[in-house]
């Protein structure tokens, strides 16, 4: 009865979200009154002092894959704001000399999918967005290629061993080698991509206009050499987090502060020797105002409210209903990376590596075996289903306000369904 009340809640928590602007009702107050209710209801009914503790244990589980998440969110988000507000990008924008909508369109998109694969979906879509604010001014536009940007990121990463939490995991635990999720993934990751960006290209034509950005005052411009050192070390830092955490064998967040922290020393000694040192953007603790606090508040109840449904085995009882009455592993899998657009693909991923272990002898189970392959195509690029679905979709949701659930459902999910699909028929006929 518990378990059913929690599910109904979440349920109608995410239908909250959904229509944020029709109730007119912030979806960060939403996702944060969704988290922490769920995790009440669930306190409330432990009647024995096994049951609260256990029940204590299943919060600090969580708080801790949460808090891990948060920090590397707010590290990220700190980094691109020094290089924004230092104008770094405008390296990378002052390059791109089209204004034709389509050619911009397949740079933007090509772009975030190998860079995902390098870093990681969520450092990517912050990244991507805030140089996709810089080159398209107009909402209606901008909000197509913010799409583009979701899809791309998240299936940049669901090839790479380094490039989605879920594709870590199965690389860690032993599931899948480097060289195996690549050589199976690839093709049809690429497939997942292009099939949205060419339904698109139809529909999305002509010029773009440029944003105007407003005039510094001379004393505050950045010079050259401050734009360049500054975007070269936050970008080298961010390529460097995957090759940190493979040497040192430490959390990515972990990684990450260390590349912020040579960033920041960075700033104080080109503020030190600046003439004018009260320069906004060379303080830190001015650039820190620009971190969005209400994307990293959603995160955390989003993460919270799936964090609890992980935690009552909902998620594993889900899996076994699959299991049970589908039984072809094949449509499993490809069901599984549809529940991803709802309920978050790390504890699905988690609940799925315990059901089916590692049988060397077995062609589908085996380490790089049609399972594991499958199972990372489908459960990183699934999330692309629904704008909440991802990581990316978070962050890019919470960057630009004109990004809504409603509009992303309408206009993005059914193209985000076709290139899932016709990345799945690949898949099988490759493999």
């Amino acid at each position: 009865m518990i378990l059913c009340a929690i599910a109904i809640i979440f349920f109608l928590g995410y239908l909250a979200i959904a229509f944020e602007h029709p109730l007119k009702i912030n979806k960060s107050a939403t996702a944060l009154l969704l988290g922490t209710v769920l995790w009440l209801i669930w306190f409330k009914t432990q009647t024995s002092p096994e049951g609260e503790a256990q029940a204590m244990h299943h919060l600090f589980e969580t708080f801790g894959d949460l808090s891990q998440i948060l920090l590397f969110l707010v590290a990220a988000m700190t980094i691109v704001a020094i290089i924004d507000m230092n104008d770094g990008f405008s390296i990378i924008t002052s390059r791109i000399k089209t204004n034709d909508a389509r050619a911009l369109m397949w740079i933007i998109s090509g772009v975030s999918f190998v860079l995902s694969a390098i870093l990681d979906n969520l450092t990517t879509a912050i990244v991507m967005m805030t140089i996709c604010r810089k080159l398209v001014s107009n909402t209606k536009e901008r909000l197509f290629f913010a799409g583009l940007i979701i899809i791309a990121a998240n299936v940049g990463g669901a090839w790479s061993p380094i490039g989605d939490v879920t594709t870590t995991m199965l690389w860690i635990d032993g599931q899948i080698s480097a060289l195996g999720i690549i050589k199976s993934a690839f093709l049809p990751s690429l497939v997942c991509n292009l099939v949205p960006l060419i339904v698109l290209s139809f529909f999305i034509k002509g010029k773009i206009s440029h944003e105007h950005e407003p005039e510094v005052p001379e004393a505050h411009k950045p010079t050259p050499f401050e734009k360049k050192i500054l975007f070269l070390c936050g970008l080298c830092g961010f390529l460097m987090v995957p090759t940190i955490k493979t040497i040192f064998h430490v959390p990515p967040y972990l990684a990450i502060f260390f590349v912020l922290g040579v960033l920041w020393l960075i700033v104080e000694l080109l503020r030190r020797n600046h003439p004018h040192q009260n320069v906004p953007r060379l303080n830190l603790y001015h650039i820190l105002r620009k971190v969005d606090l209400a994307s990293i508040l959603f995160f955390a109840g989003i993460l919270l409210a799936i964090g609890c449904l992980s935690a009552t085995e909902q998620l594993t009882a889900v899996a076994k209903i699959l299991d049970d009455n589908i039984g072809d592993i094949r449509l499993i899998t490809f069901t599984i990376g549809i529940f991803s657009a709802i309920i978050d693909n790390v504890p699905l991923v988690g609940a799925i590596m315990k059901m089916y272990p590692v049988d060397a002898t077995s062609a589908i189970f085996r380490q790089d075996g049609f399972f594991w392959g499958f199972a990372s195509y489908c459960a990183g690029t699934g999330g692309n289903l629904l704008v909440i679905g991802s990581a990316a979709g978070i962050a890019v949701m919470g960057m630009d306000k004109n990004l809504t659930f409603g509009w992303y459902l309408k206009r993005i999910t059914p193209i985000a369904f076709l290139g899932y699909a016709a990345g799945a028929a690949v898949f099988l006929a490759w493999n």
